[in-house]
């Protein structure tokens, strides 16, 4: 009897806006220098969505290259994920509006709310209902619009943020293949990052708007601590679980919120920096879109190829983190 093929990645596609904002642009919005921003974060410039240009547009930007790279029709797809922390509107999902505007009518459609980690959530969802062998294609989109949500007189926050997509299709494949994942969360300290208003606990209001409660807000130095214990930690177990030694990752794909977070976790997990691949100081934290386009782009410069073994690792609002080995 033949065993079961495992899930892998059958196609990646990414999707970023035109609109550039640079460091000097933000100098003239709020008080902060581009040498401020560098030095703390690392980060340079991020895309920022044109208008009427929402996190759906942006997903089925990225999901018909992701499409077109597997060579699966939308109307082989079995199941819709789209994980992002701004939605169109509260409701419908999100990916709801995916499936209509990709013509995937054959296909179930929700979201996964998991804020940066995200998309590793959406991933980890997927090879499970491939493994399983419910599905054979799905879509799984990492997609946001954080420049409606972050408050532009922040000057602590609204640097960090940029907007842009990144999808995979999963199915049975030895190409991409997802050895280990795993996922953990806390909920006790979810007042670190999070939009307080909107959701029912919050309702909108004169005094909601007021108050700019519709504004990601975060503790900063707070998140930075718990954000290198827990990607350490979910590193450290995927890679255990692959059977695999952290000298064998060729490439770590992490979620691209500050460098000197990166730094701290593969210093933790004794991988060499020049294994990862960086991309923050050109697009900002994409939260839910972070990890993917990362992907997309290490595959595409050829940072990972054929036979290696490359490390995701995220960590975001919940708390939540995740991490996967994939062999490619």
């Amino acid at each position: 009897m033949t065993a079961p093929q495992r899930a892998g990645i059958l196609g990646l596609g990414f999707y970023l806006p035109e609109k550039v904002l640079t460091n000097q642009d933000l100098e003239k919005i709020v008080e902060t220098t581009d040498e401020w921003i560098r030095t703390r974060t690392g980060i340079s410039e991020r895309r920022i969505a044109a208008a009427g240009e929402n996190t759906s547009d942006l997903a089925v930007g990225a999901a018909r290259k992701a499409l077109a790279a597997a060579g699966v029709s939308p109307e082989e797809l079995d199941l819709i994920l789209v994980a992002t922390m701004t939605p169109d509107m509260p409701c419908p999902a999100t990916a709801c509006l995916v499936q209509e505007k990709l013509g995937a009518h054959q296909a179930a459609a929700t979201d996964i709310a998991a804020a940066c980690s995200g998309f590793v959530y959406g991933l980890v969802t997927a090879s499970a209902f491939v493994n399983s062998g419910i599905y054979k294609r799905v879509l799984v989109v990492g997609a946001e619009v954080l420049s409606r949500v972050v408050d532009w007189k922040d000057r602590s926050t609204c640097v960090l943020f940029g907007d842009g997509a990144g999808a995979a299709v999963i199915g049975p494949s030895t190409q991409g293949e997802i050895l280990s994942t795993h996922l953990g969360s806390d909920g006790s300290k979810v007042d670190l990052l999070k939009v307080p208003g909107g959701g029912v606990g919050q309702p909108a209001s004169h005094a909601s708007v007021d108050s700019r409660a519709h504004f990601l807000k975060m503790n900063g130095s707070e998140v930075f601590k718990h954000a290198v214990r827990g990607m350490s930690e979910a590193a450290h177990v995927a890679i255990e679980k692959a059977g695999i030694r952290p000298e064998q990752i060729a490439c770590v794909v992490p979620h691209q919120a500050n460098v000197r977070i990166i730094e701290a976790v593969v210093k933790h997990a004794k991988i060499p920096l020049e294994k990862v691949y960086l991309n923050v100081d050109r697009y900002g934290n994409m939260s839910a879109a972070s990890t993917i386009v990362a992907l997309c782009e290490a595959v595409r410069d050829g940072r990972i190829k054929k036979g290696d073994y490359a490390l995701l690792v995220a960590f975001g609002a919940g708390l939540t983190w995740g991490s996967a080995v994939i062999r490619w």
